[in-house]
């Protein structure tokens, strides 16, 4: 297989080095493109390849979690990131942290013994190079000179630079004796209406104001649209802005009183499914635990869990469901293929997923052969199938959550429900792994 042109990567983050060690521990010749230290983004500080800039907690260890699930599922397959963090593990209760400093030191060490297969070239990339296979694995905080060359390549329509994203909630913690389908002005029932009376709304409104934010970093701008401002923005306006954006009851009755509410949260469908529900027009900065404490002041979300949480942050991702195809390649030009954050995922473990998968794509690719995809029974293929199925016009990036996996046959009592995820997910991991080793090994 060395006799296989060299596949260039660009980006040395999670994703870029993890599907480098899926092509170098094949036998195949990888040249990898790091702009450190040549010249850093605003958010890294550190030279070492697979950086971690926000955090050091690769989140919920049990595989009865989704997150969990996707790290096991990763330790299958044999993934670098896991290799590296169960090496370099501190303590962390239920959940997986890693030292840092190490992790990304340990990460380069495996890779660099792979020379002369790995090569590491510390240059920015500025124009997209004309290699081919080539892999984009340039994170959310892409440079300026690259953003523009991929805006050129993907039409600028389909480049995303700032990420308002909405809370989601899973469909089954909803109270539904508190709502009602109904869209506006009697144009169908699209949306779950969650309505509040005038102290309910009161309430709401005072908590909101006065809960507690995640401040922004120090490379991000705190200038926002207005047409997706924060939701504890709108309401330090005045009591009723809310009445007069998401919140507003115009062209709603309540059924059983005919009457307008005084307020009104919409809920969408967010999948097929109807698994989970998105709060319309809720981005938000608040902290994870005041989320929690205010949204569930809502009527009808007095027990809700959450699948995703709002966030407002700088990002730079595409429209994977308009423009790849589910083995992570671009659908308009041969041989390019997208991973890691800037396909729409949210999160370490989740990027370096992607970057695990593009790597096996591109090897199918090499022999000319079709990739066969991870079933979406599995974290890993539920995720490949969000980013590369969403609906278009309103794909915003997820983190991993079962909120996005075929649902379980019959009732399942919530507490055994991440167990049976877990156990049918990793028994079609080994069907499908199984398939494609002997295609990788052959």
């Amino acid at each position: 297989m060395t006799s296989l042109p060299s596949v260039v990567i660009i980006g040395g983050g999670l994703a870029g080095c993890e599907a480098a060690w899926q092509l170098v521990k094949r036998g195949l010749r990888v040249r990898l493109f790091e702009m450190k230290p040549t010249r850093f983004s605003p958010a890294h500080t550190s030279a070492n390849l697979a950086e971690l800039v926000c955090s050091n907690s690769f989140r919920a260890s049990s595989i009865s979690n989704a997150a969990g699930l996707l790290k096991e599922e990763m330790r299958r397959l044999d993934s670098i990131t896991m290799l590296a963090a169960d090496k370099t593990t501190v303590p962390a209760g239920r959940a997986l942290a890693v030292d840092r400093q190490r992790f990304s030191q340990t990460v380069e060490e495996y890779l660099t013994e792979k020379k002369p297969l790995f090569e590491l070239i510390r240059k920015e990339v500025t124009t997209l190079p004309e290699e081919r296979p080539l892999l984009i694995a340039s994170g959310p905080l892409t440079s300026d000179a690259l953003t523009e060359a991929l805006k050129k390549m993907l039409r600028q329509d389909y480049l995303y630079f700032y990420d308002a994203i909405s809370p989601l909630v899973f469909a089954e913690t909803i109270d539904y004796s508190h709502a009602f389908w109904a869209s506006r002005y009697d144009e169908g029932a699209d949306y779950l209406n969650l309505p509040l009376d005038e102290k309910q709304y009161d309430r709401f409104w005072r908590a909101l104001v006065e809960a507690d934010q995640v401040p922004p970093h120090p490379f991000e701008e705190q200038r926002y649209f207005e047409g997706c401002l924060p939701i504890e923005v709108m309401a330090k306006r005045g009591r009723d802005t809310l009445r007069f954006g998401p919140m507003k009851p115009v062209g709603l009755k309540e059924p059983t009183t005919g009457r307008r509410p005084f307020a009104v949260v919409q809920l969408r469908r967010e999948n097929v499914e109807g698994s989970l529900f998105n709060m319309v027009g809720f981005q938000t900065r608040l902290r994870w635990k005041e989320q929690e404490k205010v949204f569930r002041l809502i009527p009808g979300l007095d027990k809700a869990e959450f699948a995703r949480y709002g966030s407002i942050h700088r990002n730079t991702f595409i429209n994977s469901p308009s423009l790849l195809t589910r083995s992570l390649a671009l659908r308009h030009e041969e041989g390019i293929f997208f991973a890691g954050q800037i396909t729409g995922v949210e999160g370490y473990i989740e990027s370096a997923a992607m970057g695990l998968l593009a790597g096996l794509s591109i090897i199918f690719y090499l022999r000319r052969q079709d990739f066969v995809p991870p079933p979406p029974t599995t974290a890993m293929g539920a995720l490949l199938q969000y980013i590369t199925k969403a609906n278009k016009k309103e794909f915003q990036p997820m983190n991993v959550n079962f909120g996005l996996f075929p649902p379980l046959d019959g009732n399942v009592p919530a507490r055994e429900r991440g167990h049976i995820y877990a156990r049918r997910a990793l028994d079609e991991l080994e069907k499908w792994k199984g398939k494609v080793w002997s295609v990788l090994e052959g």
